[in-house]
């Protein structure tokens, strides 16, 4: 009953506040689950246990007590310290809709030149509508666009803004919610129904499901893509401990 409420009353909250009011709650609760059976590979930290997340279903076990980190986050962390030189190497990097995981730390980074956008987050330098960017051609080093793409409804025009401001040889990370077992994406404009959208789409501001042909739509604008199966190479209890998605495939694209 308790936890029923308390989650109806998270959903009801706006996400700018809700962003505020994590920052207050989160050294209470990180301290509350410390131990060592779990670990974020993001600040290093050990929990007894993680968070539950999610719309609808939770997924029990899955956000960081510290950094409010998600399996993909995680997922894309390692990748990035184990498997490039984003750490050390100068680069300019746009960052659109960026994860609190992710913000302060990327923004600290001295080797980095660092821009952030969206259309209506807080944290965004640039206010910008994805598919119309004001940034110039070849601008980028690296781009990080994660979770965004299934919220546009012109998905191809802001693929084709994402590739032209990426610098030849540069590198985006494009992650999208995936449904592997779905061969095409699936869209449906006359859904309108919030509840509705949530039930089909996983969420209600979602606009379409990607299935396992989102990789070529984004090799038909003119990206390489790696489809990265980074949990392949891990040994199954360091995917455990890190609360990993097993099987989640991480999109990286050259252009």
């Amino acid at each position: 009953m308790i936890k029923s409420l308390f989650k109806k009353v998270l959903n009801s909250v706006p996400r700018p506040l809700l962003i505020r009011m994590s920052y207050v709650a989160r050294p209470f609760i990180a301290f509350a689950l410390k131990g060592k059976r779990y670990q974020d590979p993001i600040d290093g930290k050990r929990f007894s246990k993680f968070l539950p997340y999610g719309y609808g279903k939770q997924r029990d076990n899955v956000l960081s007590p510290s950094t409010l980190s998600l399996e993909r986050h995680r997922l894309l962390w390692l990748y990035l310290q184990r498997e490039t030189n984003f750490f050390t190497a100068p680069a300019k990097v746009l960052h659109f809709a960026p994860e609190q995981a992710f913000y302060k730390r990327f923004r600290k980074m001295k080797n980095l030149d660092y821009t952030t956008t969206d259309l209506n987050s807080p944290l965004a330098d640039v206010k910008a509508d994805i598919c119309d960017l004001p940034f110039t051609s070849n601008a980028y080093d690296i781009i990080f666009c994660n979770h965004v793409l299934e919220h546009i409804p012109d998905d191809h025009k802001a693929m084709e803004e994402l590739y032209r401001v990426l610098k030849p040889g540069g590198m985006a990370f494009l992650q999208i919610p995936q449904d592997l077992d779905r061969a095409k994406t699936f869209e449906d404009d006359s859904i309108v129904d919030k509840r509705e959208r949530a039930k089909i789409f996983g969420q209600y501001d979602h606009v379409r499901v990607y299935g396992r042909d989102y990789f070529d739509k984004l090799r038909e604008i003119g990206f390489t893509v790696k489809e990265v199966d980074y949990t392949a190479i891990l040994e199954p209890h360091e995917v455990d401990t890190l609360r990993l998605a097993q099987g989640e495939i991480l999109p990286v694209c050259f252009k």
